[in-house]
């Protein structure tokens, strides 16, 4: 990752591309750790859960599994945030003696592994604290939450990682194309005519969404769009519609609404309609994947 980038010059200030996709799928983030670790930590991958840890102080080698799309072994030398978006198992290693200063938080993706913005990341962004500048106050706020016991300081603190996030998403979105991050929803949204559309979806994603009604929002040709949809987030633009629309079916359907009430609010003219398409994505039907992803009693 280069240093010192500068913002995309193309990119819509003005346009929010992030608040109707964490209004519908939120982040939760859980403190877990703040001080020096020492040696081998393990920390392992858990289902829904990623990991954002921030190096505030020394040097460490961070150890991923074979085959796991990330580096299997990353020397970090710098203060550096490593976000984890999906589960992924990673060992730091770390001075035995001294160690090194890390605060550490687990991220809960509503809806799992579905998560729009946890599916469209790599599996892991390591950006030196030097390259984004805007994030130094949030992080003083967070490191002086815990560096000592307040009344309500884990559930501040857990709310500085939510917002820490939220910066370094701003962060991804500016520099998506710098960065060169893979095809998915972050580098759509890094891009001023795409972003346009893909807002527009996540915000009414029940209006009868054609080919030439998105193009037109995008204000490109029909051919055009859908090459450059394609080339920028990986899926047609009718498939990505589809699988918005399905994710948040799902959350409505662990939250016990019905899905001939959610079918025209997605803009399906009939239940059958969203059903079919829940079938033809999930491979069974409605009942059968609510039993399946129902808690297990603990």
């Amino acid at each position: 990752m280069a240093s010192a980038l500068a913002p995309d010059p193309t990119a819509e200030p003005s346009l929010d591309r992030l608040s109707a996709l964490l209004d519908r799928f939120r982040v939760r983030a859980h403190w877990l750790h703040a001080g020096p670790l020492c040696g081998v930590t393990h920390f392992d991958a858990a289902q829904g859960h990623g990991f954002v840890h921030v190096l505030r102080r020394g040097t460490m080698t961070v150890a991923h599994p074979v085959r796991s799309g990330a580096a299997r072994r990353l020397r970090v030398d710098e203060p550096t945030l490593l976000f984890y978006p999906r589960p992924l198992a990673h060992t730091f290693h770390n001075p035995p003696a001294e160690g090194s200063d890390f605060v550490c938080a687990t991220l809960a993706f509503e809806g799992g592994a579905r998560h729009p913005l946890a599916r469209a990341l790599p599996p892991l962004v390591a950006l030196p604290l030097r390259e984004a500048p805007g994030l130094e106050h949030t992080l003083a706020l967070l490191f002086a939450e815990t560096e000592q016991l307040r009344c309500g300081h884990r559930l501040l603190a857990d709310r500085l990682f939510e917002v820490l996030l939220i910066q370094l998403l701003r962060w991804l979105l500016d520099h998506a194309h710098a960065c060169g991050l893979p095809p998915g929803l972050i580098t759509g949204l890094g891009h001023p005519q795409l972003a346009r559309v893909l807002v527009a979806l996540h915000e009414q994603p029940g209006q009868d969404w054609s080919l030439e009604r998105m193009a037109a929002r995008a204000g490109m040709s029909r051919s055009a769009f859908a090459a450059a949809f394609r080339t920028a987030v990986g899926q047609t633009p009718a498939d990505y519609l589809a699988d918005w629309r399905l994710a948040l079916a799902q959350a409505a359907l662990r939250a016990g609404r019905p899905v001939k009430q959610l079918a025209p609010e997605l803009g399906y003219a009939n239940p059958s309609a969203l059903s079919r398409l829940f079938r033809q994505r999930m491979g069974c039907s409605v009942r059968d994947w609510l039993a399946s992803d129902a808690p297990v009693p603990g």
